[in-house]
């Protein structure tokens, strides 16, 4: 598989990193129809786990089945498909080498008490990212949140294992918890902190939400507006947390979050495109379509992702 400038260009950025890793950001980064652009679509299919089976998959019964996702994912050209241990397991042989694979290495559920805390459970291990061969773990933290210390430590801990093993991290960083408020959860000085925490936990692949202009945190609220820093657009926003992730240096990928209309989609990705950003981790807004309208969906992202609409 040869590598084309641009990905030997974003590859050269990793320079603490061993082959193995390089290898597999490599076979992701080359794979599908943006294979070769520095740009990426990843599918997450975790939300069973997060929300339950019937809000997640009920939409769409054919997504109940776990090989639904890995023959979207193919059959759209994407780089990458993303799920927790079991949801691999299921097609783990049967699409074996057919398309990257991340397996979400932790966990949370919607049937938890309010006062238990936002944090995530292990449930899967970097062995299991290797029996499977999985080019990445994939792992949530929650920036905000009373339990996010012990979550740094558990990543710091996985990632110097998987880097040692030869597999890729990606970190899924999300604020939320006891000191964000809702807004804050989205607003650009939380997201961009996200994003820099992430980076510094040693994250190859940063996912991390859109942000809106809303800036929480007094302190960083003065030096936005004493400082100038351009957050009135989506574009301006999306540059802003490209800049927190080492200007760039680091492969970011935005969330999609709940379904929404096409439209919003596709704008989406050319505020990610135009800012800078690496591409999209788009789940819901796949699998709850359609496979035909999803499929649709998907292609127009990859032609807008390289500049053709």
């Amino acid at each position: 598989m040869r590598a084309t400038r641009v990905v030997q260009k974003i590859l050269s950025n990793y320079e603490g990193e061993q082959p193995g890793v390089k290898a597999n950001l490599c076979r992701m980064l080359m794979n599908g129809k943006l294979g070769g652009t520095g740009k990426m679509i990843i599918l997450p299919v975790d939300q069973g786990f997060e929300h339950g089976p019937a809000r997640s998959f009920a939409p769409n019964p054919a997504a109940y089945d776990p090989h639904y996702h890995f023959q979207l994912a193919i059959d759209a050209g994407l780089n990458a498909y993303a799920a927790p241990l079991g949801m691999i397991e299921a097609g783990a042989d049967t699409y074996a080498g057919q398309i990257p694979t991340i397996l979400k290495v932790n966990s949370a559920n919607s049937l938890m008490s309010g006062t238990a805390g936002k944090n995530q459970a292990i449930t899967g291990s970097v062995d299991d990212a290797l029996r499977l061969g999985c080019s990445a773990i994939g792992f949530t933290i929650y920036p905000g949140s009373d339990c996010a210390l012990d979550m740094f430590e558990e990543i710091s801990a996985m990632r110097e294992e998987a880097a040692a093993k030869g597999v890729a991290t990606v970190i899924w960083s999300y604020p939320r918890g006891e000191a964000v408020t809702k807004d804050g959860e989205t607003g650009i000085d939380v997201a961009a902190y996200a994003a820099q925490i992430a980076a510094l936990l040693g994250a190859h692949i940063i996912k991390i939400k859109l942000s809106t202009d809303h800036l929480m945190l007094p302190e960083a609220k003065k030096v936005y507006e004493d400082q100038g820093i351009d957050i009135a657009t989506q574009t301006a926003r999306v540059k802003h947390c490209m800049e927190a992730s080492f200007n760039g240096r680091r492969i970011v990928v935005f969330s999609g979050g709940a379904k929404k209309g096409t439209d919003s989609v596709f704008d989406d990705a050319r505020a990610i495109r135009d800012g800078g950003g690496n591409g999209s981790i788009i789940g819901r807004n796949s699998f709850q379509r359609s496979r035909e309208d999803a499929l649709e969906m998907l292609g127009k992202l990859i032609e807008i992702y390289k500049g053709k609409a």
